[in-house]
C-alpha cells in the first residue's frame, strides 16, 4: 500500500469522532476539513501538512521532523501552517499529537467545542 494510502487511512480513523467532517483534494494530497477549515493534509510521500494556531508556530517547528510549509518554489505558507515529515509521525501516538494541536486550533476558529 502506498505511503499516502496509508497516513490517509490513519488520519480517516483518528477524524471519525468528528461531527463535520469531509474530505478534498487540495495541496496535492487528501486534505481532511472539519467544520468546513482544513485540519490536515496527507500530502505525497507521506508527509503530513497540518494547521495549527500561529501564536504556537515557532515553538511547533522544534517538534521532530516539522518544517515551516512551503507552496513550491520556496514560497513560504505563512505562520500557521507546518510540513512534518512522514518518519516523524509513523508512530500513531506523534500522528495523534499533530491531530490535536490541529483540532485544537480548529476548535478556537469555528467556535465549535465538539
Amino acid at each position: 500500500m502506498a505511503a499516502q494510502t496509508l497516513l490517509v487511512q490513519r488520519l480517516r480513523e483518528l477524524l471519525a469522532d468528528e461531527p463535520v467532517t469531509r474530505e478534498v483534494s487540495m495541496f496535492g494530497g487528501r486534505s481532511f476539513m472539519v467544520n468546513e477549515k482544513m485540519v490536515a493534509s496527507a500530502l505525497k510521500g507521506a508527509n503530513l501538512l497540518v494547521r495549527v494556531p500561529a501564536e504556537r508556530h515557532e515553538a511547533l517547528l522544534e517538534e521532530p521532523g516539522a518544517a515551516q510549509a512551503e507552496m513550491g518554489a520556496g514560497r513560504d505558507m505563512g505562520p500557521g501552517w507546518i510540513e512534518v515529515a512522514s518518519a516523524s509521525i509513523s508512530d500513531d501516538d506523534a500522528l495523534a499529537f499533530w491531530i490535536d494541536v490541529a483540532l485544537e486550533h480548529n476548535r478556537a476558529v469555528t467556535g465549535s467545542d465538539d
